[in-house]
């Protein structure tokens, strides 16, 4: 009888547990690999997941490739089909760890941080260290960072032809609130 009452507390202070972490099926990636005086190479995602549990700080995001929206139709093509070979490599997947991250030090008062992680993308793995401006309004827990890639890290090759249009830094914007 001891055993079982222990099991069922082990298994409600899991679920409990695992209910602390904050989700967001709607935090947004922006990136551009856009070169000057040509075209911009931007493209949107809406609908990335961002998970973050506040009691150790650790976060993970998982945007899907085909979710990427360009304004120029031809553009998300390439991008699907030539460049990051969405239907080899339908995801991107980010996992890190936010430095000194404590929920009780937030205010509504975005506050700096610093994101160390590893992004895979296009099978390759990258380190990645992105600062990154976090709040909590009453809405939940707002995350925004920006920071910069080469796609040559990720063997995203970019064809002679339009090597010159565009950019092999690319620039990453992530928001999400949390919840």
């Amino acid at each position: 009888m001891k055993k079982c009452i222990v099991i069922a507390i082990l298994l409600v202070s899991s679920w409990a547990i695992a209910q602390e972490k904050k989700i967001s099926k709607s935090a947004v990636i922006v990136f551009e690999a856009s070169v000057p005086s040509f075209e911009e190479v931007k493209a949107t995602n809406n609908n990335v997941t961002l998970v973050l549990n506040p009691a150790t700080g650790e976060i993970a995001s998982l945007a899907l490739m085909k979710g990427f929206r360009f304004k120029v139709a031809l553009m998300e093509e390439h991008f699907n089909e030539n460049y990051i070979e969405s239907d080899k490599y339908p995801k991107a997947l980010f996992k890190g760890k936010i430095e000194n991250f404590d929920t009780n030090n937030l205010t509504a008062t975005p506050k700096d941080f610093i994101i160390n992680g590893k992004l895979e993308l296009h099978g390759k793995t990258a380190v990645v260290k992105a600062p990154a401006k976090i709040s909590q309004p009453n809405s939940g827990i707002s995350l925004q960072s920006s920071f910069s890639v080469n796609a040559s890290d990720f063997d995203i090759s970019i064809p002679a032809v339009v090597k010159n249009k565009v950019s092999n830094k690319i620039n990453i914007q992530l928001n999400g609130v949390l919840k």
